[in-house]
């Protein structure tokens, strides 16, 4: 078997190295990065960037990139008295500040607070697939899983100094988008370009950019996206998540080529999977996707493991998905460690610096 090519899209904040507060030094970090040859590309806000791998067919190239991609960053922030941090929410009170673009602008006016506080780090997942009309089979395939993704990636417990309770805070501020969130059965690549061009005739978006479903096709490339997750404390949990859209989109596919139906089940539904999973990340119950009802969070992680086990076996990345999902499923997810961080001194800078060393661990 082939195995389809992954490539990982990472948002990073950029923090003061001293106490941990974001800082809006992005124009200039992604000046150099780019004058370095790196592909470093502007957020919404200046105090953040975004990094990217290219395609990898092994998890080994995947990882590599990973790794490299975020030490660029680092360097480049270092030149302007900055760190970057794995974080999807700063702990730390923020002003986010917009970046100066005809286009954010115009998201400002049209969307007023949801822009302005809009400072959040996620990571996006892109799989190839052979045409549009797959990568739909695949959209409405994955739909029950997703959530599980968000629970093993939640990163953002912090918001404004305080802690919100939630695991992923950040996934509860990003959908305050209008198109955010899961959505309907599509059927046909007909239907989903038909309900895209729908949503954007409502004048509420300002264009197709604008699709922020849990997961889409990419406008860009011939792949699928998938965009639950908060962006990951550790590199190796990167891989993971990788590593698990990739199973996810290769067993959807060979489902739908084989003319086996998607679950019907209701997007109000999978809205409250998606809101447990924010909520709960891996300390309490989920919402099992085959049941829709609450189970342990690690029976809910055993049963994707068990949908995507042939698919990752067929990849050769069976072993090495166990051995990571049983590693941060030991360590904890990211939410987990930032609070056990602020146990320590109860500052929230302290949390910031844990993150920073974790960003670049090795």
């Amino acid at each position: 078997m082939v195995a389809r090519l992954v490539g990982v899209e990472e948002e990073l904040l950029l923090v003061d190295r001293v106490h941990g507060a974001p800082i809006s030094v992005a124009a200039s970090v992604i000046a150099l990065g780019r004058k370095r040859g790196d592909d470093l590309n502007s957020e919404l806000q200046r105090q953040q960037v975004e990094i990217g791998t290219r395609p990898c067919a092994s998890l080994d190239g995947l990882a590599e990139q990973v790794r490299e991609t975020r030490s660029r960053a680092a360097s480049a922030a270092q030149a302007f008295g900055a760190e970057v941090a794995a974080l999807a929410t700063s702990p730390v009170p923020v002003r986010p500040s917009l970046t100066p673009s005809t286009r954010f602008r115009q998201m400002s006016t049209a969307y007023a607070l949801t822009a302005d506080e809009q400072l959040t780090c996620g990571c996006h997942v892109h799989v190839d697939v052979t045409s549009p009309e797959e990568g739909v089979g695949v959209l409405d395939r994955i739909r029950p899983w997703l959530p599980i993704l968000l629970a093993l990636s939640a990163n953002s417990p912090f918001w404004q100094g305080i802690d919100t309770g939630y695991a992923s805070w950040r996934q509860q501020v990003w959908g305050r988008w209008p198109s955010s969130g899961p959505t309907e059965l599509f059927s046909t690549a007909q239907q989903y370009q038909g309900d895209v061009a729908a949503l954007v005739g409502t004048a509420v978006l300002l264009d197709e950019g604008m699709i922020y479903f849990d997961a889409r096709l990419s406008r860009h490339y011939p792949t699928v996206e998938i965009r639950v997750a908060d962006v990951c404390l550790h590199a190796d949990d990167t891989v993971l998540l990788a590593a698990l859209v990739r199973a996810l989109v290769d067993t959807a596919a060979r489902a739908w080529q084989a003319g086996e139906p998607p679950d019907p089940v209701r997007t109000d539904l999978l809205r409250l999977a998606m809101w447990r999973a924010s909520r709960s990340g891996l300390h309490d119950d989920l919402v099992h996707p085959l049941t829709w009802r609450p189970a342990p969070a690690a029976d809910v992680v055993n049963a994707l493991l068990a949908h995507l086990a042939p698919a990752l076996d067929a990849a050769g990345d069976l072993t090495r998905t166990r051995d990571l999902l049983r590693k941060l499923l030991l360590r904890g997810n990211g939410s987990q460690l930032q609070r056990a961080a602020y146990e320590t001194h109860c500052r929230m800078s302290d949390v910031v610096a844990d993150a920073v060393s974790r960003t670049l661990a090795t």
